[in-house]
């Protein structure tokens, strides 16, 4: 301990500072509220995408199956009450515009009620598995490319650097495509098989499911710095998608508590911040309301993270510096 106190060591980047730098960034730059915005008008007061004729199809072929004795009418109880509850809830399939990790926050994206000031919208059912899956898809990837722009804004807007050009904005939206993609298959494949355990475990032995699912639950509070941050080196250091996935695990692994409690910090404030937002109804026009107090608290904490992220780096690299160059000194000596 001694070795580092006798370096005078600049302490690392504060989290408040960070969040308050990034809350200057919009409201100087007010303009970069403008993707969320704009998704928000057009999630609650343009029309309605669904999939209830879609889903009343895949009940009926479910019975059909049960009176011809295919399948138990018990075995499928759990699936028919699921999709019954879907179709009543009228979700919006517009709301896969708002894509994770990389999108365009959103506010409305789980508003299920159809209402709004402007009265009855116009609403559009697909009608088969194959519109679905071609709904589903496209509007995930116009949802990438749209976060990336915003990510792109943000970032350029918070680290106030003009370098950028069209060809960077292009790799960049290419790569943080890409990473988006990355992580959506990484669910897929360990989320499954790990789905698949714990009911296996449930079946077992309950208790045993139990002490599983606490050691997932520390694993994934592990990891959620570096998936937090692992879009942040293409959009400051231009990255490729796994080049930045690294540097977020490295500095994961040298600031994980810092960088723990400004991530719980984040989502704490934008999650607390929604429920204020979401108060009023979705048909009175004091919404409009929400959507602006949404759209600028939202981004202010996105620019913070780039902040932070820039700062984090810049103090971490001088560290190390200081640090290495202490030890060679202590060793030629």
């Amino acid at each position: 301990m001694n070795f580092i106190k006798d370096d005078e060591i600049s302490p690392p980047p504060g989290i408040i500072s960070s969040i308050k730098s990034g809350f200057d960034t919009t409201a100087n730059q007010i303009g970069i509220i403008l993707f969320p915005l704009l998704l928000d008008l057009f999630l609650w007061l343009g029309p309605r995408l669904h999939a209830s004729d879609l889903l009343r199809a895949v009940l009926a072929q479910l019975e059909v199956f049960v009176q011809e004795g295919i399948i138990n009418a018990k075995d499928i109880e759990f699936y028919q009450e699921s999709i019954k509850e879907l179709i009543a809830q009228e979700i919006n399939l517009f709301g896969l515009l708002r894509t994770f990790p990389i999108g365009v926050s959103s506010l409305m994206h789980r508003v299920l009620s159809p209402s709004n000031p402007l009265g009855e919208t116009t609403s559009y059912q697909i009608k088969n598995d194959f519109g679905f899956f071609l709904w589903a898809g496209g509007l995930t990837l116009i949802g990438w490319i749209l976060g990336s722009l915003y990510f792109a804004w943000v970032a350029k807007a918070s680290l106030k650097d003009d370098g950028q050009n069209l060809l960077w904005f292009g790799r960049t939206v290419l790569q943080s495509s890409l990473l988006a993609m990355f992580w959506i298959i990484a669910l897929i494949t360990f989320g499954v098989p790990l789905s698949i355990f714990f009911l296996v475990f449930m079946q077992i032995n309950t208790s045993l499911a139990q002490i599983a699912f606490l050691f997932l639950a520390f694993f994934t509070m592990w990891l959620i710095v570096p998936v937090f941050f692992s879009p942040h080196g293409i959009f400051t250091k231009k990255e490729n998608l796994f080049r930045s996935i690294l540097s977020s695990f490295h500095l994961s692994r040298f600031t994980l508590p810092t960088s723990s409690f400004f991530v719980i910090s984040i989502l704490i404030l934008s999650q607390g911040f929604n429920i204020l937002w979401l108060t009023p109804s979705s048909s009175s026009w004091m919404m409009l309301v929400g959507i602006l107090g949404h759209a600028f608290i939202t981004t202010s904490l996105l620019a913070a993270s780039f902040i932070y992220y820039h700062d984090m780096n810049i103090w971490l690299e001088t560290l190390l510096e200081k640090l290495d160059t202490k030890a060679t000194s202590a060793q030629t000596q």
